[in-house]
């Protein structure tokens, strides 16, 4: 054990291998990532003593947490669309901005009062705490699944409070630090911190966004160069005022969000290795920090502001946003419980308790054991307890009957709009962004970019979500969005078109479990038959069966031409139809088909009912 803790080396390599380990359990128990980290963190760091972060990284501690919570910011705000944000209404901006003021106004002085935090530490740990984050709300969100309005604004709450908050900190610390000075002269500072972060932040945004867009930089230098640059941009702000490079990065992000063609989702990818590996990292690292002895000095009064933050502070800002919203006293209540906080408080709370160390502000020290409690106390009790009260508040989506289409080929977007006419929710996933504008021309949800990339799962909403349709000819990539899909959605909710005869060369073959789960339609009915005969004129049908015409005369009259979809219950469920699954049709159903004309009836012989 002493020779692990006397080896960076192993230290490091071990950091990252709890990380792994810890984003693994949390996803095959479908928890926050957050909990399992925060917990390997206290075990490496206060309970065992094998990690003292101080010790394996010295001066370096300071400025890698810095880097880590500039490169979170700037993600966040990559995903800051202003025109996503409009849609959401006045609820989300409400929350923002005057929910987030009144936050912070209500845990700053329970803090001050109830912890005897100086009142500047206290405004600064106020500050810290409006933030909530995508990473702790998406997986929350999917296992409570409440309904879409409810969903879509604490999903975009998450996104946007997170760079407001941190801009708000920064703010807070300037005042602190400048505040042992005249009053002009902290007015000067933060004039200087907004002037340099906003100025800066912008030009170097629009710069870098004019690079990418006009493809100036090569496809394999995107990613790198957005995030040296980025880093860059960082650095230089800091030394131009300091503590202005997280407000340059969060200004940087949202100027590139909202150019004009300028497609970011891309530059996002770079996100889901340094998610898992940096991100994750830091959870461990800033939980190594955290010592027992002064999580004991909060004593009762630490569940005091916690009870300040979670039952006033909350439901009083939501309830102050919603005037114009349109929600009912449930989805307000829903949204009054569910505010965790995530990996932007840990970092900034951990950032800015090394850079109050020098200035030996009285109980500093609790700053971060207190964030930590907060996140803590958040995450647990909220994922515990927000599905019986969502239950009973009747605030639950219903079962999701929706489909997720992976592929936007002709056929997928029939398939598509014939599912909608019906009511039924769908969205159509591609890589390919001309398939993505035909079906965004014919009205249909889209998400452009990979559907099981960590931009997808923060930004895509599944609740409506029941079945994976995999429909894309992208061999190699349908096989992950099959498994990932079925993980999320459980077995048997991803079909996919088959692969034709399995027959030939054994290397060539898909594995047996694999082939188990391409049954949709038919036997024979792959990607290109499909895309053949929709080229020939084949048309969606749907037909009733009834007395009068039975399910025999549907076959006598369509025979061979009409491949079967899908079939419609009498409550309006849907049925799909597979290799394993013919369903028996009765008086009152309805049977959606794909119908090749008389001419090419030749053509449909292979996809024969």
């Amino acid at each position: 054990m002493q020779e692990l803790i006397s080896n960076p080396m192993a230290l490091l390599v071990m950091v990252g291998i709890v990380s792994i380990a810890c984003q693994y359990l949390a996803f095959m128990l479908k928890l926050p990532a957050i909990l399992p980290l925060l917990l390997a963190g206290i075990v490496l760091g206060p309970i065992t003593g094998v990690l003292d972060p101080d010790a394996l990284f010295g001066d370096l501690l300071f400025p890698l947490v810095s880097l880590a919570v500039a490169i979170i910011l700037f993600e966040g705000a990559l995903t800051l669309k202003f025109s996503d944000i409009a849609g959401h209404g006045t609820m989300v901006r409400n929350l923002c901005t005057l929910g987030a003021l009144v936050t912070w106004v209500i845990a700053t002085p329970a803090a001050h009062y109830v912890l005897g935090m100086p009142m500047q530490l206290a405004a600064l740990f106020g500050a810290i705490v409006t933030v909530t984050g995508p990473t702790v709300i998406v997986p929350m969100l999917r296992s409570v699944r409440p309904n879409t309005r409810i969903s879509n604004i604490l999903r975009w709450e998450g996104i946007v409070i997170d760079p407001i908050g941190a801009l708000l900190a920064v703010l807070v610390y300037e005042y602190i630090v400048a505040s042992q000075n005249a009053v002009e002269h902290t007015l000067v500072i933060l004039l200087k911190v907004v002037a340099i972060g906003f100025g800066l932040g912008s030009l170097i945004g629009y710069f870098l966004g004019t690079l990418l867009r006009n493809n100036w930089v090569p496809h394999y230098l995107r990613n790198t160069a957005v995030l040296t640059l980025m880093l860059g941009a960082y650095a230089a702000s800091d030394l131009m005022a300091h503590e202005s490079g997280l407000l340059t990065v969060t200004v940087m992000g949202i100027w590139m969000a909202n150019m004009k063609n300028l497609d970011v989702d891309d530059i996002l990818e770079f996100k889901e290795t340094l998610s898992v590996l940096l991100i994750s990292a830091l959870f461990i690292l800033l939980a190594a920090r955290v010592e027992f002895f002064t999580l004991a000095q909060l004593g009762w009064g630490a569940l005091l502001v916690l009870a300040a933050i979670m039952f006033v502070a909350r439901p009083l800002s939501v309830f102050l946003s919603s005037p114009g919203s349109g929600l009912n006293w449930r989805e307000l209540a829903m949204l009054s419980w569910i505010a965790p906080r995530g990996i932007v408080a840990a970092a900034v709370s951990a950032l800015f308790a090394l850079k109050l160390e020098p200035f030996g502000l009285p109980k500093s020290e609790l700053l971060v054991p207190m964030v930590f409690l907060v996140i803590i106390a958040t995450v647990v009790l909220q994922s515990l307890a927000s599905k019986p009260i969502a239950k009973l508040l009747g605030v639950r989506a219903p079962y999701p009957n929706g489909f997720l289409i992976f592929g936007g080929s002709k056929f997928a977007r029939m398939l598509a709009k014939d599912l909608m006419e019906k009511d039924i929710p769908v969205r159509i996933a591609d890589t390919n962004w001309d398939a993505i504008r035909e079906a965004r021309m014919e009205n249909i949800p889209t998400y452009y970019g990979n559907p099981i990339s960590e931009h997808a799962s923060l930004t895509m909403d599944l609740s409506t979500v029941g079945k994976v349709l995999v429909l894309s000819p992208y061999k190699q990539l349908n096989p992950l969005v099959t498994y990932h899909f079925e993980h999320v959605l459980g077995d048997g909710s991803v079909l996919g078109l088959s692969h034709g005869s399995q027959e030939g060369r054994a290397s060539h073959r898909v594995s047996d479990e694999y082939a188990k789960k391409l049954e949709l339609f038919s036997e024979n009915a792959t990607y290109s038959r499909i895309a053949s005969l929709v080229a020939k004129g084949a048309t969606l049908r749907t037909t009733r069966i009834t007395e009068a015409f039975t399910f025999d005369d549907y076959r006598e009259t369509y025979g061979n031409r009409a491949t079967k979809l899908y079939a419609i219950d009498p409550q309006g469920r849907i049925h799909i139809y597979t290799v394993s699954h013919d369903i028996k049709l009765r008086e009152d159903w309805q049977i959606v088909s794909l119908i090749t004309p008389e001419e090419s009836k030749e053509a449909a012989v292979s996809l024969a009912v």
